[in-house]
């Protein structure tokens, strides 16, 4: 049976990786092989096309450029390191996939969504999320996290408050568009209330995830 795609989203300093990394803890208690993977970045070809998108330096980057170079990252990452996981009966947890073109590209950098997603499409093959959680969080409570945080921003997170306030829309957008998959987690909790959370999601997707036989039928994989 093939394994099951979970993605966590959300604007910077939401504490969707911190999330990740605990869910994942908790599946591995359960018996679950899980493959932990990140976006832009997970195999050597995407993390050196990471370097470039989030290095400060690089400001003269054009919004398709951007754009082009993510989803460069993403068909690597899907063929090299997520469907074979796939494949072979994995879980693959993964912070950030194609939604966050979606919302960083499509809304952010207000070049649409209907062609994020036909790009999408074409760097993945089709593939998406079984389930994705987006722990959403307001722009201005980030902001204050960072205060008390030994961070520095890369060259997206560096953005203007405005820029993340579109982000953040784009994934309400998501969220009403396609409320099966799309699930949003209020952000504003202690870390044990938000896993909570999560893990209620995550359970009530295990309960209505497809058998052997059903999902042998599915075409996208």
């Amino acid at each position: 049976m093939p394994g099951s795609f979970i993605t966590f989203e959300g604007i910077d300093l939401c504490g969707k990786s911190t999330q990740a990394k605990k869910l994942i803890a908790h599946l591995r208690e359960r018996g679950i092989d899980v493959v932990f993977s990140r976006e832009p970045g997970g195999p050597p070809i995407s993390e050196k096309i990471r370097e470039i998108l989030l290095n400060p330096k690089n400001r003269a980057m054009t919004s398709m450029t951007e754009l082009l170079l993510y989803e460069a990252s993403r068909a690597q990452h899907t063929e090299e390191l997520i469907r074979p996981a796939l494949q072979a009966g994995k879980w693959v947890i993964c912070d950030r996939y194609g939604d966050a073109s979606f919302a960083y590209q499509g809304c952010g950098r207000n070049l649409g969504g209907e062609l994020v997603q036909r790009l999408n499409h074409l760097a993945t093959g089709g593939l998406v999320p079984d389930l994705t959680i987006v722990i959403d969080l307001a722009p201005e409570e980030a902001a204050r996290r960072s205060i008390n945080m030994d961070w520095k921003a890369d060259r997206l997170e560096g953005e203007r408050a405005d820029f993340h306030r579109r982000v953040r829309k784009g994934y309400l957008q998501l969220a009403r568009e396609e409320p099966k998959r799309v699930k949003i987690i209020d952000g504003r909790g202690t870390v044990e209330q938000v896993q909570e959370q999560v893990r209620a999601v995550v359970d009530q997707y295990i309960q209505r995830r497809p058998s052997a036989a059903e999902s042998g039928k599915a075409s996208r994989r």
